[in-house]
């Protein structure tokens, strides 16, 4: 089954799920995924203090994690 994340979904459990994903929020700025943050901030949270369009990056991570999950 297909992982969808949203941006109320946590980074943290994001990381759990998809440890694959970190590179794309490193490419984003969003540097401090091993921080105590990162266990209670979603991606909306994140993407609004990275400057980043949640919308655009969903659809990025998304996708990247289906195909990461596909290719198992």
């Amino acid at each position: 089954m297909a992982t969808q994340i949203t941006k109320e979904t946590i980074i943290g459990d994001i990381l759990d799920i998809a440890p694959e994903a970190a590179p794309l929020f490193l490419s984003i700025g969003m540097h401090c995924l091993g921080c105590p943050s990162s266990r209670g901030e979603t991606v909306e949270e994140a993407c609004m203090v990275h400057g980043i369009d949640s919308d655009a990056f969903l659809t990025q991570l998304n996708h990247f994690i289906a195909a990461s999950q596909a290719a198992k």
